[in-house]
């Protein structure tokens, strides 16, 4: 039989600790804001969080890809997994609170499952999957209260482009599977980061001018958290995780952020969420406990 992958004392604590990382990104995204523009915040991210892994690459001396066609799947990757889901959920934390960015950024697994079971034949849609991503829908839907699209505004728009940042995110994970299988993922990380970088800076140049680095201490800490700890270092952190844990343990992970990312934001921001958003999470986290399936497997396997 097949060893199948478990979580350590170490994994779970490491786990644990990206959570907290990630949790906490929702809270600095929202600060830096306050001071930088939306495209500007992104260049920010992508920027000096390539300059971090070009670095760890360089002193781990990690072989680079020379073939031409990797690089430009990096530059889509960029776009699929960095410069549309980043810019559409910065845009949204504008409009509605930081943790209900959260919440609907767990979607990301429901889209996953979907996307890769149309582009790929082994994760094809079975009926326990079917059923997850049915109810992780229903949790969506009632985070964001259906009655909210019916009269369309500013807050039902960004609740909007934060999903269709989770989707972007979907799209990015097919296409990292296709095109950028056999690389150490630190230098896929990075490749995709500078692909990122070459769109985002020029963007942000032309879109919200100079940027002005006269910024307060919160806002220049907030950068350099999201773009340092919660970019750069949380894919170095990631990568070990899946390594020992497998893919199936690390979808917990998006389970433990969108709390952490809730709390942060009534301590530090004074958010107050609708009880609909809590209960939406609550049966999201239904649908990924069943896309995972264990725990229903535990109870077939009971007499």
């Amino acid at each position: 039989m097949t060893p199948q992958k478990t979580l350590s004392t170490r994994a779970w604590s490491e786990m644990l600790l990206m959570s907290c990382i990630w949790g906490g990104s929702f809270l600095s995204i929202r600060l830096a804001l306050n001071e930088v523009p939306v495209f500007t915040s992104v260049a920010h991210r992508v920027l000096w969080a390539a300059l971090v892994l070009w670095l760890y690459i360089i002193l781990r001396r990690l072989p680079l890809p020379r073939d031409p066609k990797i690089w430009v799947a990096f530059l889509v990757m960029g776009l699929l997994n960095n410069i549309i889901p980043f810019s559409l959920m910065a845009w949204g934390q504008l409009h509605i609170e930081s943790g209900l960015t959260s919440i609907l950024n767990a979607a990301t697994a429901i889209f996953g499952v979907i996307v890769a079971s149309i582009v790929f034949a082994d994760e094809r849609l079975t009926l326990n999957r079917a059923l997850g991503v049915s109810v992780g829908f229903l949790g969506v839907a009632t985070a964001i209260g259906l009655e909210n699209l019916a009269q369309f505004d500013l807050k039902s728009a960004a609740q909007l482009a934060v999903l269709a940042g989770t989707l972007s995110y979907a799209f990015a994970g097919a296409w990292g599977r296709t095109t950028l299988s056999g690389l150490a993922p630190q230098v896929a990380a990075a490749g995709m980061l500078s692909g990122s970088s070459l769109v985002m800076v020029p963007l942000a140049f032309i879109i919200d001018g100079v940027p002005s680095f006269n910024l307060s201490p919160t806002a220049t800490m907030a950068i350099a958290y999201y773009a340092v700890i919660a970019t750069a270092c949380a894919y170095l952190l990631y990568y070990r995780i899946l390594a020992v844990a497998g893919s199936g343990n690390l979808m917990l992970c998006t389970l433990l952020v969108a709390p952490i990312a809730i709390v942060l934001g009534a301590l530090v921001l004074g958010e107050e969420l609708h009880p609909r958003a809590y209960l939406g999470f609550g049966i999201l986290a239904l649908g990924l406990v069943i896309l995972d399936g264990r725990i229903l497997r535990r109870f077939r396997k009971k007499p």
